[in-house]
């Protein structure tokens, strides 16, 4: 089985289909970035180098499939639907971007203890999750209301935000659609199809 290059199948689904002023901006920002190296967590799914950059062309693959089978093929012909779909999944988690480093830690391995890297997550810019990469997009191009909430609360339960109230979860799954299918491409993606590296 053909080993599947990320960074490149990113590239291509992003320059096939978003096609917005300051797209092209963008996407050299985030190679001047660690967002084609970087994890996706420290410890949960794609907890290794480049597992950021193939969990979104992932999210994007599962997203792409469920809006269709609850709009139908005939969905994407619609205006704008398609860029809709990769920006909202391949750039939902950009706030993760310079958040990773290796550090090194003890553990213990046939009675003795040896260093080995692990990553650890600091944030210089403490903005949010969802509401951090809304706000690192819109610096580069406009976003539609729909794509803006869909990447807003992705996390949807797990956002701090609704542990606190979670009537605005309700109100923006109920008024956006397209946010609760992106939120469940984006749980399913990261429990069924991704791996972790124990």
């Amino acid at each position: 089985m053909k080993k599947i290059d990320f960074t490149k199948e990113f590239e291509k689904i992003y320059m096939q289909h978003i096609k917005r002023d300051g797209a092209d901006k963008l996407l050299e920002y985030l190679k001047t970035t660690d967002f084609f190296a970087a994890p996706a967590s420290t410890k949960f799914h794609g907890n290794f180098s480049g597992g950021l950059v193939e969990h979104c062309v992932r999210v994007y693959q599962r997203f792409r499939k469920i809006v269709e089978s609850e709009y139908g093929e005939s969905h994407f012909k619609k205006d704008g639907v398609e860029e809709s779909i990769a920006i909202i999944a391949l750039l939902h988690d950009v706030c993760k971007v310079n958040c990773y480093k290796i550090e090194m830690r003890n553990v213990k391995e046939d009675g003795n203890w040896v260093q080995k890297p692990y990553y650890s997550y600091d944030d210089l810019l403490p903005y949010g999750h969802g509401e951090k990469s809304v706000y690192m997009i819109t610096a580069y191009m406009k976003l539609t209301r729909e794509e803006a909430m869909a990447i807003n609360w992705h996390m949807g339960a797990f956002d701090e935000r609704a542990k606190n109230s979670s009537s605005i979860l309700n109100r923006a799954f109920g008024q956006f659609p397209l946010a609760l299918l992106f939120h469940m491409a984006d749980m399913l993606t990261s429990y069924l199809d991704e791996e972790t590296v124990k």
